[in-house]
Parts: C-alpha cells; structure tokens; sequence
C-alpha cells in the first residue's frame, strides 16, 4: 500500500461500507475486519480474539441479533469499486453452503457440487447463493463481487440471474457508474 491513491480508495470503501451499516455498526465494522483477517472461523467467539477485533465476545452475538445492513447501499458501494483494470466484464456463479445433515434446515435444497457427493452423486444438500461479480485480466484469481442472492429450491437460478443483471445495469448509472449500451448485451459491452 505505497500507492496513496490506492489507500484513498481504500479509505473510502470502508468508510461507505461503515455507512451501509445500522445498529452496533461498530460491532459489526470489527466483525468484517476479523472475518477478513482470519484464516479460518472455528465459531463465532474466535472471531472476538482476533487483534482486529477490539470488543467482547458478546458484540459479536449482539452484532449479529440487532444489527442491521442496508443491502442497496451495499451493491451501491461494491459497484461503485470495480476492480482496477476497470473492464466492465460480469459472471454469475451459484455456491452452495452443504447442510447435508440438518434435515430441519428451513429451505434445504438439493444442489450441484463439484467436490462433495452424496450417494455418489455430485449432489448435496444444502443452501444456494448466487453471486454476480466483475470480472478482470489480471492473471490472478480476484473478482470483485457486485450482489449475492439466495436461490430457494423454489427457484430458477436462471431467472434470479436475470434479476441480478437487471438490477446490475439498471442500477451502473444511479450508483455512479457508467450504463451498458442498450444495443449490446449487458455482459459483455457499456459504455
């Protein structure tokens, strides 16, 4: 972090995602840096040893119960800070969080998965989340996340990827970016 633009940049990013925070947003601006600086989360009260993490355990419950985050404001931001080669370049991907045995699980469904099997599938149980995220040249593995939304085993993954790009393009402009070109896919042209 030589580079005192790069740390400008750095400083307002997290001053806005401190702004899409509401209640215990300290609690929370502090659970983010030791979620970001931790190599693996055991539970939840490791998180509260971390040195980025100068609060009790109990902040980060209580961060978790009462706080709130302002989800469009959060695209806002995250759109508003494309990565630094800046080609408006955009992937969806669905994650699944594997909850094979917890049957109870509301909204449990049944999803793809490259590594995990069940019964010899490459199936399993679980929670799906789709990410759209930019994407660069760089030859390395960075992509700079735009939106998450959940996939519920009553949905389409394709039709919720809809929505995102919707919201995406429609939303480049309001959030202070440039919009797509109409007369080209929204995925591979703006402007």
């Amino acid at each position: 972090m030589d580079d005192p633009a790069s740390l400008r940049d750095l400083r307002t990013f997290r001053s806005e995602l401190f702004g899409c925070l509401g209640l215990r947003r300290d609690a929370q601006f502090e659970l983010v840096d030791a979620l970001l600086a931790s190599p693996q989360v055991g539970s939840l009260p490791h998180l509260s040893l971390l040195p980025l993490h100068r609060r009790g355990w109990g902040s980060v419950y209580a961060a978790l119960v009462d706080g709130r985050l302002d989800a469009e404001a959060l695209r806002a931001v995250m759109t508003r800070h494309p990565l630094a080669d800046g080609q408006p370049i955009y992937a969806v991907d669905v994650s699944v969080w594997p909850r094979c045995d917890a049957e109870a699980s509301p909204e449990r469904g049944y999803s793809d998965h490259p590594s995990r099997h069940s019964a010899g599938q490459p199936i399993v149980a679980g929670w799906a989340y789709q990410w759209l995220a930019q994407l660069g040249f760089a030859r390395d593995s960075w992509t700079a996340p735009v939106d998450v939304r959940r996939v519920r085993p009553t949905e389409n993954a394709n039709d919720v990827a809809i929505e995102q790009i919707r919201a995406l393009v429609g939303g480049l402009a309001t959030w202070g970016r440039p919009r797509c070109s109409s007369s080209m896919p929204a995925m591979t042209r703006c402007n």
